[in-house]
């Protein structure tokens, strides 16, 4: 109770509110001539350089096309706390945007679980087209307006592998009795079950420490938690099954957004959008950099996988849904976007 109060009152003071609410949000400049100036909070969790300048560059955007009326502040790499946690406060209306996984958001979503679907789509153009499609997207960002927040824009997490402190996964087999790291997600939990491994769900903080001390045997992600999150350190063994492709999503309070003027709402929303186009080319031109100083400054080896027999085993996920009431039709939907 002590540290919840402390962490409470830590966070008021961090972001100079006097009580919760999207309404403290708002600071004005201190020239009275000048036109009034929102100040609005985006905190995330630590993240790769290319999302971290994505970011930045969508303040940058929002500034710009407000005339300056409107400016980003950032609360980086996880001072006020975890995914969860920073979806929770935009909830609130104690920060006004995050960007996490999608599967961070299936707690408040079920929708959301859809991209945890090993497989999903065929390849990176399959999940480009999904995510484009605003007749797809636009209903899963307002999934979560009952809750007081949505979805503004995605941007492009890459494929998520299995990487392994004690040898290389060539088939499922080989995950047979392993402790593997997964997200808080349902549907990442029964993947590995299918595969064969034990899913460990934890929090991103946590798997260096858990790899080392041998609590978990591998973890699933992309490349850049290898040399840019130190993983690399522990866990030398890549191995591109390439089972999910998994979006972060950037997501704001619903509160501040009915503040702001339509100019401004306009403003954030095209902003939001030219970021991902941003993030998208900087993403994929730093995957490749970050390989090479994994390889270089950590001897983390890759290899190539038949992901057939991978995809054979997690197929009763597939059915469940495509048969599923709440899912079918989506599910039909994105598959449509791959032929």
């Amino acid at each position: 109770m002590k540290k919840t109060l402390a962490f409470a009152f830590c966070l008021l003071g961090i972001l100079g509110l006097s009580g919760c609410g999207s309404q403290s949000s708002v600071g004005v400049v201190a020239n009275a001539e000048e036109e009034a100036t929102i100040t609005l909070r985006f905190a995330y969790a630590s993240n790769s350089q290319p999302v971290i300048d994505a970011m930045n560059k969508f303040g940058e955007l929002v500034e710009e096309k407000t005339a300056g009326s409107v400016k980003v502040k950032y609360f980086p790499d996880g001072q006020l706390g975890g995914e969860r946690e920073l979806i929770e406060l935009t909830q609130s209306g104690a920060i006004d945007f995050t960007k996490v996984s999608a599967s961070a958001l299936e707690s408040f979503s079920k929708v959301y679980s859809i991209f945890s679907v090993p497989y999903l789509f065929n390849d990176e153009q399959h999940f480009f087209n999904v995510m484009e499609n605003e007749e797809i997207m636009q209903p899963i960002y307002q999934s979560t307006t009952d809750l007081g927040f949505s979805g503004l824009t995605y941007y492009d997490s890459g494929q998520r592998s299995f990487y392994m402190v004690d040898g290389p996964i060539h088939t499922p087999d080989d995950l047979k009795g392993k402790k593997i790291r997964v997200m808080q997600s349902e549907t990442a939990i029964r993947m590995v079950e299918l595969l064969g491994g034990s899913p460990v769900p934890m929090g991103s903080d946590e798997v260096y420490t858990s790899l080392q001390s041998n609590l978990i045997n591998g973890s699933e992600n992309n490349e850049f938690v290898l040399y840019t999150a130190g993983h690399g350190g522990v866990a030398k063994y890549y191995s591109y099954d390439e089972h999910t492709r998994v979006p972060d999503i950037i997501i704001m309070n619903d509160a501040i957004k009915e503040r702001l003027t339509t100019e401004q709402q306009q403003a954030i929303e095209e902003a939001a959008k030219e970021s991902t186009i941003f993030e998208i080319e900087a993403f994929a031109q730093a995957i490749e950099e970050e390989k090479r100083v994994a390889t270089e400054e950590y001897g983390v080896q890759f290899n190539e996988v038949d992901n057939t027999p991978f995809r054979e085993a997690v197929a009763p996920l597939h059915d469940e849904f495509k048969n599923h009431p709440d899912f079918q039709t989506l599910y039909r939907m994105i598959q449509e976007e791959g032929v």
